[in-house]
């Protein structure tokens, strides 16, 4: 009897670019692609702020270089993916958080999370494909969404309406891009203890509301996504696209 075989999780002779690597999920799922055996390209606003990670990843045997990248930036992450791709794997960590009631919101909030968190996730999204399907290569891009993709929550009405958009994109993009083998998918962490959540835990009753509503009873960590980035980005999800991984706790479950 021939036994099937478990499609390997391996990303040897893989190049990723990791945006948003600086800190958080961005920098957890970086160090997850090169343990898994990635090239690793770090990507961030700030490449100072990216050294370190690089030179620790190189010192732990892996392959890791640093790029200047604003996501926000349309036409300098075009011109950096075009230059330094084809890449065969995306992590977009990049993103913020302008939380306040809906009555509150400011046209400045709005605008700077929507320039990064929509527009700037749709076109580097686009450019890594591009380099993809100019090379005729297949992929695996992914964006870090969020369970407020699915759901809403406390003062979190332009936060949410971004990741709405990018699990839209996400679905349209999959279609368009499936015949070419190159897949789009997103994952949807609940709470994370990250900087960007720390305006959230210092409030006692937001860190009773998130730990009521995740069902695991716990808030969660970087290291809970980086199994995630490596399975979407492997061979283990060959024909997983156009989809959301939940990394949730339960949240929405209900």
């Amino acid at each position: 009897m021939e036994l099937p075989r478990t499609p390997s999780f391996r990303l040897d002779g893989k190049r990723a670019l990791v945006a948003g690597a600086s800190s958080g999920i961005g920098l957890a799922s970086a160090v997850a692609l090169a343990e898994a055996g990635a090239e690793v390209v770090l990507a961030a606003r700030s490449a100072d702020k990216l050294s370190d990670l690089a030179e620790a990843l190189t010192a732990a045997g892996h392959t890791a270089s640093v790029l200047s990248l604003d996501v926000s930036d349309v036409d300098a992450t075009e011109a950096a993916v075009a230059e330094g791709g084809p890449f065969d794997i995306l992590v977009n960590s990049a993103g913020l958080a302008r939380h306040a009631p809906a009555l509150d919101t400011t046209e400045a909030d709005f605008d700077a999370a929507s320039d990064l968190n929509v527009k700037g996730a749709y076109f580097l999204t686009r450019a890594v494909a591009r380099g993809l399907a100019e090379a005729r290569k297949p992929g695996s891009l992914i964006n870090i969404s969020s369970q407020m993709a699915k759901v809403g929550g406390v003062d979190r009405a332009v936060y949410a309406a971004t990741k709405h958009a990018v699990e839209g994109f996400t679905k349209s993009m999959a279609i368009e891009w499936g015949p070419l083998g190159i897949r789009v998918n997103t994952i949807c962490p609940t709470f994370i203890v990250t900087p960007l959540t720390k305006q959230t835990f210092d409030r006692p009753d937001r860190r009773a509301w998130v730990e009521e509503k995740i069902k695991l009873g716990r808030i969660g960590e970087v290291e809970d996504i980086m199994g995630a980035a490596v399975f979407l980005a492997s061979d283990a999800a060959a024909l997983i696209t156009g989809t959301a991984l939940m990394v949730d706790g339960g949240w929405t479950a209900d």
